[in-house]
């Protein structure tokens, strides 16, 4: 057997090509951009790609080559069930919703009546989402009716712009101020008020539709929980920031007092949908019952490098280091072997 990896520098496929060479894998680079990506593939019987969501050739091509190589028997990671919903919040709400997952409550509106009629009848604070972005970015706490019907105004306006220029200011001021970034970052910043990025000159604003998530008060972390293949999971709590609501993005991490709870949910959601891999994000509601924020498949390696174990999906701990990335190989393998 054969695994093709599209390789990304900083991405899991650094992870993927050295396990492969530590348990003498059979593994091939390739290039899902050029334009012969399948005939590169016809001598390998999975693909792997870690595609990124504010990487514009991956958002273009990633999801549209992976699923049609698995309508044509090929083994991929990500597949279907796991990555057609990466990077879309209200994808996410719609399907967990539909299994009964315990979803912290959420409301979209295509219409821009609608969203000002629930705007002006609706409690204050809600958490404001785009539904794409990662690292609590395109995430806003909104505290009153009047801020609500701006965001809606928008929504059904001129749109967002996929990057947004004075909270990167702001988290870059924050970061400084806090130790953990340079003035010159600062800089880049102020920079950025004139100059966008890249990525966000690609796309197109976001606009059409508004989502709202309650905002669930007195957490002062969330719980990152980590699946694959359904039978191990890891995972971390991240704290809040200073002077925020938001925890994606902290850096401040612990692995103690982890609830049980969250990982028996956690099982069962990746099983019910048949995930290959995924990450939740819980916080707790004021009876300390679990709710998810939202997933994704891929997820960033900072926190999660330093849990001491893993659970197995009896519960069971398993203390010691490991690689999830090397789960996700293993994965493919057992995929393959039936």
């Amino acid at each position: 057997m054969k695994i093709a990896i599209h390789h990304n520098p900083n991405s899991f496929s650094e992870r993927w090509i050295e396990y492969c060479k530590k348990e003498r894998i059979d593994y091939k680079l390739v290039n899902a951009f050029n334009n012969n990506i399948i005939e590169q593939l016809k001598d390998c019987d999975a693909f792997m790609w870690h595609h990124h969501h504010a990487d514009f050739k991956d958002v273009t091509a990633a999801k549209k080559i992976l699923f049609a190589l698995e309508h044509a028997g090929i083994k991929v990671f990500p597949d279907f069930k796991t990555g057609w919903h990466f990077d879309d919040k209200v994808a996410q709400k719609y399907l967990l919703e539909a299994i009964g997952a315990p979803l912290v409550p959420s409301y979209v509106f295509y219409d821009k009546k609608e969203a000002i009629d629930w705007a002006k009848q609706t409690s204050y604070p809600k958490v404001f989402k785009l539904k794409g972005g990662a690292g609590a970015t395109n995430v806003k706490l909104v505290k009153t009716e009047r801020e609500a019907i701006q965001l809606i105004n928008i929504a059904f306006g001129k749109g967002f712009a996929q990057f947004d220029r004075i909270n990167n200011l702001k988290e870059r001021f924050n970061k400084f101020r806090s130790g953990k970034g340079s003035f010159l970052s600062v800089l880049k910043g102020i920079a950025r008020l004139f100059i966008t990025t890249k990525f966000a000159r690609q796309q197109c604003p976001e606009k059409g539709y508004i989502y709202f998530q309650e905002f669930i008060p007195n957490n002062n972390f969330d719980t990152r929980v980590v699946v694959v293949g359904g039978v191990k999971a890891a995972a971390e709590k991240r704290f809040v920031r200073e002077n925020d609501f938001r925890a994606s993005g902290s850096d401040k991490f612990s692995y103690e007092d982890i609830s049980n709870e969250v990982i028996k949910i956690s099982f069962e959601v990746a099983n019910k949908l048949k995930l290959q891999s995924v990450a939740f994000d819980f916080v707790l509601d004021v009876n300390n019952k679990p709710l998810i924020i939202e997933i994704s498949y891929g997820f960033g390696t900072k926190g999660i490098e330093g849990v001491p174990g893993y659970w197995d999906s009896q519960l069971k701990w398993h203390e010691g280091k490991f690689n999830p990335q090397e789960w996700m190989v293993d994965e493919v393998i057992k995929l393959l072997e039936g």
